[in-house]
């Protein structure tokens, strides 16, 4: 624990400027992903939502933690990570997110 002395505010923050990103990046995706379908009257929304989730469920079962394995393995250098960095991204994208 003495490499996180002197970061615990910070790092709560990131924490829950992480969450906020997560939960908007899902209330995002999830809409987008039943727009189509419930817009043209094929499914009504709870059935839409329903079939959604299962198949979110399905598809973590077969293809499990590939992608993120894949991005661990070498694709970012954490050598080039900074806070800002990461605050940076996350604001970012939790701005394309609601402006999109």
């Amino acid at each position: 624990m003495e490499l996180l002395t002197g970061y615990g505010p910070l790092l709560i923050f990131l924490i829950v400027v992480a969450l906020a990103f997560d939960f908007l990046n899902g209330l995002h995706d999830a809409a987008n992903s039943i727009a189509t379908i419930v817009a043209t009257r094929v499914l009504p929304p709870f059935a839409a939502v329903a079939w959604a989730a299962f198949f979110n469920f399905i598809a973590f079962l077969f293809f499990g933690l590939h992608v993120a394995k894949t991005v661990g393995s070498g694709i970012v250098m954490p050598e080039l990570i900074s806070d800002g960095l990461i605050f940076s991204a996350l604001i970012g994208a939790i701005g394309w997110n609601l402006l999109t």
